[in-house]
């Protein structure tokens, strides 16, 4: 079993949130390495935006990400392995 680090999850949190860009609905794959292990999250997912005061004027940021549907896969030199990710961890290092 592949144990997904708080660092692979703030990883993929800002994958994720570059993939997104300025859009309200995402579906896509995104691929990186990480380390020895290639990483792929497959995701479909309703991005929510609010708009926020900020002293240099107003923001729009995204508010929530929804998934529809998500697979998270991690696969090394001897194959693909089972993982513990969890899109509710994930969303704690989203915002």
């Amino acid at each position: 079993m592949y144990t997904i680090s708080d660092n692979l999850y703030s990883e993929t949190a800002q994958k994720l949130l570059d993939a997104i860009d300025g859009r309200g609905y995402f579906s896509g794959s995104i691929e990186w390495q990480h380390g020895d292990t290639d990483c792929r999250l497959t995701i479909s997912a309703v991005v929510y935006r609010s708009k926020r005061e900020l002293p240099e004027g107003t923001a729009t940021v995204i508010s929530d990400i929804v998934p529809v549907w998500w697979e998270f896969h991690t696969r090394d030199d001897n194959g693909e392995d089972l993982n513990d990710f969890s899109f509710s961890t994930l969303r704690e290092f989203l915002f």
